[in-house]
């Protein structure tokens, strides 16, 4: 759970009596929120409602949060979307199925907006082709190692089938080696390199390293490429570095790797494989 989830929770379980606008849910949750005197510059802002199948005059309220959270004696801005459900009544940031055991936020994903399809995150086949599917990775991520290749190895395969774009997704906290790695990628990427999505995935390198030179000395070695640290601070490396944030906060992706297939969350990752290709 998130430093702003935790905040938020501590709060929003004993709410009540509480009407479901947009409106009067931002100004709930600011005035709530902004009792904890570790959150300064607050902004709250409704970018999304859906009546709850599950729970009938229930609502899910997609929520964009921005503030500044002081933890210790650092202050730090946070940008994040999180979902509140109310009823007219109650409000509450967790609700689940007793029946099924089924978180309902799991249930509520925005679909892939079409400009997030940027030419800059297409990796392989047909810009055109029958089926998008995209993909949130980091490359130290154990899993990630794994599947992701497999993954895009499979689809680069057909073309006319699959169009596949690839957005980085370091984990800086668990992998802080990955940050540096993938803007050395992108700037590799921007030099025309091809298959460097690929190809970073088996970079040999401790994935607790933070010598910014040591990753991208690695990452040379392993990619024969001559990137250069001042090359990874560049304006166009930290644009791209910033387009994918900004997908990953609107989409609410949260752990590695997720797939959206067709522009809807693939929870099995595995509707790739499900399609019949040529």
């Amino acid at each position: 759970m998130s430093l702003m989830s935790k905040l938020s929770a501590t709060i929003l379980l004993s709410a009540s009596l509480f009407a479901a606008s947009n409106t009067q849910v931002e100004s709930f949750l600011q005035k709530s929120i902004s009792k904890n005197p570790n959150v300064s510059d607050l902004t709250i802002k409704v970018v999304d409602k859906q009546p709850l199948k599950q729970l009938k005059g229930w609502e899910a309220f997609t929520v964009s949060l921005n503030a500044k959270v002081k933890q210790g004696n650092d202050v730090r801005p946070i940008t994040q979307r999180m979902i509140y459900f109310a009823n007219g009544d109650f409000i509450t940031p967790e609700l689940t199925d007793m029946k099924t055991g089924q978180n309902l936020k799991d249930t509520i994903v925005p679909d892939f907006k079409a400009e997030f399809y940027a030419p800059q995150n297409h990796i392989y086949g047909n810009a055109d082709a029958k089926h998008k599917v995209a993909i949130f990775s980091d490359p130290l991520c154990p899993f990630c190692r794994k599947f992701v290749p497999e993954a895009i190895n499979y689809m680069k395969q057909y073309p006319e089938t699959f169009a596949v774009y690839y957005y980085h997704f370091p984990l800086a906290r668990i992998h802080p080696a990955a940050v540096a790695l993938t803007k050395a990628a992108i700037v590799a990427e921007h030099q025309g390199r091809k298959d460097v999505v690929l190809k970073m995935y088996t970079v040999n390198i401790d994935a607790h390293e933070t010598n910014e030179q040591k990753i991208i000395d690695a990452f040379n070695k392993h990619l024969n490429t001559s990137v250069k640290l001042k090359d990874i601070h560049t304006k166009a490396v930290e644009k791209q570095v910033k387009f994918d944030e900004e997908v990953i906060t609107s989409m609410m992706v949260n752990g590695t790797p997720t797939i959206f297939f067709d522009g809807k969350k693939d929870a099995s990752k595995d509707k790739f494989r499900q399609v019949k290709v040529k």
